[in-house]
């Protein structure tokens, strides 16, 4: 690379990488939001995180006594993890979506599997509590996190992209969401599972499926302006 190529580079390097972050603005605030609650829980005692994360929870105790509020907060917060892996992942799915579907279609989707993922797999824990087949404690588990979303997001991609590698990469989504329900069958598994399906189910939300909606129905009805045949003849 020429040297003057050189010393442009971080310059033009900065410059794609603000517009990549302006162009997936719901994406990157997402993640920011989770960058500060991620270091905040890094700062709390383990006694006090476990505590304080229980409570923005989707476990059952609290989608009994608060279900809007741990459906919104449980998304914005990690469980202690690394942020830097989700920052990846964000980029690779999320970011990507929010530039094809536009920032409402993509939250709708990633909304959706988020919340319906958790309300079924929840309500599949406490089927499965009532039955005797899990201990009542689990009522108070902690559930937090972005994965449903970021599956149900990862699904959607699948119509973005060209055939033949769409199927490729629909098999291998189905074998990621799919084999750890077969071998594990935990109530997190079946969430995963059932964002992915709800991911593939948003069709109707993608700019494809907008072309190629069937025109309006026709109403037989003609304007008088658009109806170009002769009078009929008629004697006088």
């Amino acid at each position: 690379m020429p040297q003057s190529d050189m010393r442009h580079f971080p310059h033009r390097l900065w410059t794609r990488t603000a517009a990549w972050v302006r162009s997936a603005p719901g994406t990157y605030l997402w993640l920011a939001a989770l960058f500060v609650t991620t270091v905040a829980v890094h700062h709390m005692s383990p006694d006090f995180e476990q505590a304080f994360l229980r409570q923005r929870s989707t476990n059952l105790h609290e989608l009994s006594e608060n279900p809007v509020r741990v459906l919104v907060a449980s998304a914005f917060w990690i469980d202690g993890s690394s942020w830097w892996p989700y920052a990846v992942l964000y980029t690779l799915f999320h970011a990507p979506a929010e530039r094809w579907l536009g920032t409402p279609r993509w939250l709708a989707v990633a909304a959706a599997a988020h919340v319906l993922a958790t309300l079924i797999s929840e309500g599949a824990l406490l089927w499965a509590i009532r039955h005797g087949h899990a201990p009542t404690s689990s009522v108070n588990t902690l559930d937090i996190g972005v994965s449903y979303a970021l599956a149900g997001v990862a699904a959607v991609l699948t119509y973005r992209i060209p055939r033949p590698w769409r199927y490729a990469y629909l098999a291998a989504l189905l074998a990621f969401y799919g084999a750890p329900l077969v071998t594990g069958r935990t109530f997190t598994d079946l969430g995963h599972a059932t964002a992915a399906l709800i991911g593939l189910c948003c069709r109707p939300l993608t700019p494809a499926a907008a072309r190629t909606a069937p025109p309006d129905h026709d109403t037989g009805v003609r304007h008088p302006a658009q109806d170009h045949r002769p009078p009929p003849h008629t004697r006088d």
